[in-house]
């Protein structure tokens, strides 16, 4: 591969034409060879591409084909006859091609970081973190899929007599709708379960994000799963969805509420199942004993990872009136500490947000708080001489039910403070509003906060920890309640909402009709006493 000054990663990008005296930002374009072989992945035919851009500079990465209906009706006809003879495979063949999956990841990782920071902008140990869960996730399965998929034993209604047996049955060909502030993890840690369980999946990954998604793909062929078993369509959102809903046997959805809606709506109709993880507008609590240095380094991870564009990341501050003077010192000087670039070296603290539609959003959230009265803390300025998209960490003060961020998502690296006098009343303002996704409390007293955890209404929460406690521990789910979504990603749930249960009992003996001239009447006095009976001895 040619390259002219390659990126540390010997990845496959070359730089741009800028002139490091005069700006500096850098420049990274994608060798043409290299975006084809990606793009060659889709099933797109209508002749049109979308043209795909780097956030870091605004420059051409590469020309997205754009699928038809008729492309996804072709994905989804594809994906349908990989997937019988995929089913029919055993369980450890598709264990042992996730664990090589799992290496082969670890192996490219650098190529991946690369691809990932050009579609979306952000930090590089922001991007090295999706590699990373992509890897857990595929060894987590592997290694824990006859505990989640093997035939189990049930108790029958006679002892001795009535055998049961549940099996875990494929669903089919699971339709996924992933996002683009995690372009590869959410391409993959969704679908990796669905894979093992059996199914095909036709994915749909954001426009934004195109690239990443597809490299997936391709590294999915070249572990060893089946080419036709994982599809790739590419188009607006309102055109492929609702084909893939008509087609689909399951849907998985990250995204907006309002999307959510519309996507679990379509699934009703149909009767088919769906998981949906959606907004959130999470909050953190730093109790008065809390270890005030490690809540304000958590309490930074969690509000500008990313640049604040993730799921669980943190927009509301509650700090207890005791410390909170000391924490702000403290959480302020960190966030005025950080190192920003739009660059793709590692040392960055955060990077880029993805879109003009971003920074429109955090700039007008940020300005009308400013002019309803709240204060600015740190930050609270774009940074077009970092990137066209760059807006600096910011937190707020002041914050009222009046201004839009107080309970509407910004999705971006702004954070509002607000001071607590009682537990109780911290806990009813974390879970005001409609969301509930995820939540951290800071305290040295473990079983305090783990007492206060069961009382705030958030799929997952972390104690001494901004998100990645949840967010890596795979065995345990994650997701939301209320309007923060429905269903789970992770653990048993993550694989299982992907099957369908088949109970199956075999009698011997004993027929449950009258036997041997009895009469219905006493046919059911003797039941009767077996009920009575079966109680006295325990039995469920």
């Amino acid at each position: 591969m040619s390259a002219q000054n390659p990126t540390p990663s010997g990845g496959p990008v070359v730089d741009g034409p800028h002139d490091p005296e005069h700006d500096p930002r850098a420049s990274y374009a994608l060798e043409p060879d290299y975006t084809a072989a990606l793009t060659a992945r889709l099933v797109a035919t209508s002749g049109r591409s979308a043209e795909a851009r780097s956030p870091l500079d605004d420059a051409p990465l590469a020309h997205i084909p754009q699928s038809t209906a008729d492309d996804v009706a072709e994905a989804y006809a594809r994906a349908r006859r990989a997937q019988v003879a995929w089913a029919r495979t055993s369980l450890d063949h598709r264990s042992a091609v996730l664990l090589r999956l799992h290496d082969l990841i670890l192996d490219r990782q650098d190529e991946v970081i690369d691809l990932i920071q050009l579609e979306s902008g952000k930090a590089r140990k922001h991007a090295f973190d999706e590699p990373l869960h992509v890897a857990l996730t595929a060894r987590y399965y592997a290694r824990t899929a006859h505990q989640h998929l093997d035939t189990r034993r049930k108790i029958g209604v006679v002892p001795g007599l009535t055998r049961v047996e549940l099996n875990r049955i494929p669903k089919g060909v699971v339709g996924i709708i992933s996002p683009w502030n995690y372009p590869f993890t959410m391409a993959l840690c969704d679908g990796l379960p669905a894979l093992l369980a059996g199914n095909a999946v036709v994915a749909k990954p954001d426009h934004q994000t195109m690239l990443s998604a597809l490299l997936a793909a391709q590294l999915l062929e070249e572990a060893g799963f089946p080419k036709d078993l994982w599809q790739v369509v590419a188009g607006p959102g309102t055109q492929i969805g609702p084909e893939m809903i008509q087609r689909s046997d399951y849907i998985c959805f990250t995204g907006s509420t309002a999307t959510g809606r519309i996507i679990a709506k379509g699934c009703a109709e149909r009767l088919i199942g769906c998981s949906l993880e959606l907004g959130g507008k999470n909050p953190l609590l730093v109790l008065r004993d809390a270890d005030l240095e490690r809540a304000a380094e958590g309490a930074v991870r969690a509000s500008f990872s990313n640049a604040g564009q993730l799921c669980v990341s943190m927009e509301r501050l509650f700090v207890a009136d005791q410390v909170y003077d000391r924490f702000v010192e403290r959480f302020v000087a960190r966030t005025e500490s950080m190192t920003l670039g739009a660059t793709m070296e590692w040392g960055n603290d955060m990077g880029t947000l993805i879109s003009q539609q971003q920074l429109d959003t955090v700039t007008a959230h940020v300005e009308d708080a400013v002019a309803k009265g709240a204060r600015v803390l740190a930050g609270g300025n774009a940074r077009p001489d970092l990137g066209p998209y760059f807006y600096e960490p910011t937190i707020l003060e002041g914050v009222d039910p009046e201004m839009t961020c107080f309970g509407t998502e910004t999705f971006g690296p702004v954070v509002s403070l607000y001071r607590f006098h009682d537990e109780a009343d911290a806990i009813a303002r974390a879970n005001a509003g409609q969301y509930g996704l995820n939540a951290s409390i800071y305290s040295r007293d473990g079983d305090r906060a783990r007492s206060i955890a069961r009382q705030i209404k958030c799929g997952t929460v972390n104690i001494n920890e901004a998100f990645a406690a949840t967010f890596a521990s795979l065995d345990a789910p994650m997701g939301g309640m209320r309007e923060s979504g429905m269903g789970r990603r992770q653990g048993a749930e993550g694989i299982l909402r992907y099957t369908e249960t088949q109970s199956v009992a075999t009698q011997r003996l004993l027929r449950f009709a009258p036997q041997f001239g009895m009469s219905d009447e006493g046919y059911a006095k003797v039941m009767t006493a077996n009920l009575r009976l079966m109680k006295k001895l325990g039995r469920p």
